[in-house]
């Protein structure tokens, strides 16, 4: 009987994040990539150039 009332207990815990908080979170993080992505596609492109330019050279 105690490890069933400890197991109800378990699941009616609101402790961790929940949907709206994990929402929230991706809605701001898309919101930074709107705003910043011309700098993010510039910075990308040139570590990928090189890259490149070093597997040229092994």
């Amino acid at each position: 009987m105690r490890e069933l009332k400890k197991y109800k207990q378990f699941l009616q815990e609101e402790d961790g994040m929940g949907t709206v908080e994990i929402i929230l979170i991706i809605v701001v993080l898309v919101g930074l990539v709107i705003i910043f992505k011309d700098q993010i596609t510039k910075i990308v492109q040139t570590i990928f150039a090189k890259i490149s330019n070093q597997t040229n050279k092994i």
